[in-house]
């Protein structure tokens, strides 16, 4: 196994959830453009807020409604005036600006990524 190698158990314990953006606005006081997001993550895990860093590719307009993947496990982030409490995941295509990483079909909100 080389470094970067991690257990079937470990990844287990990363919650990669499904949900629906709710909210979207300006977060002027960061210190690199970003939107504060909300997102519905289902009934068991209910409404997080994010700090997402996607201002280059999506309108705060064009995330209303848009499923995103996201861990919901991690501890909450103080990022400014602002606690994030979820990563909305992504990747930095070659202009290294962020790409959602998004279901291809709508699923319900809160199924985990298996």
């Amino acid at each position: 196994m080389n470094d970067k190698t991690i257990s079937w158990r470990q990844f287990e314990q990363i919650e990669l959830r499904v949900g629906t953006i709710t909210e979207a606005y300006s977060f002027p006081e960061a210190h690199k453009p970003a939107y504060k997001l909300t997102v519905d993550f289902g009934e068991e895990i209910g409404l997080k807020k994010s700090s997402a860093q996607i201002t280059d590719l999506y309108s705060k307009e064009d995330l209303i409604g848009k499923q995103v993947i996201g861990v919901v496990n991690f501890p909450p982030k103080q990022i400014g005036p602002f606690i994030s409490e979820c990563l909305v995941t992504g990747f930095y295509n070659e202009q290294e600006k962020v790409v959602l990483a998004i279901p291809d079909q709508e699923v319900s909100n809160g199924l985990k990524l298996n």
